[in-house]
């Protein structure tokens, strides 16, 4: 499947949802927000959230500091 994620185009993504595609990526749920065709995803729907081809996905990770 193809992807924009985070701003690039990326081919052979074999995640179907969400939850895949961040274990694929290796990003750890904790503090990030994830954002597919501009609609926030709750992470308590990253397991059923189904990507389709062509999708846009913002993949945003918080940090603290002061």
């Amino acid at each position: 499947m193809k992807l924009k994620i985070n701003g690039e185009d990326r081919d052979n993504i074999s995640a179907r949802t969400v939850q895949e595609l961040l274990d694929e990526l290796k990003v750890t749920v904790g503090r990030v927000a994830v954002e597919v065709n501009m609609v926030i995803v709750r992470r308590t729907e990253y397991a059923q959230f189904r990507l389709n081809d062509g999708d846009v996905v913002e993949i945003v990770n918080f940090v603290g500091g002061g």
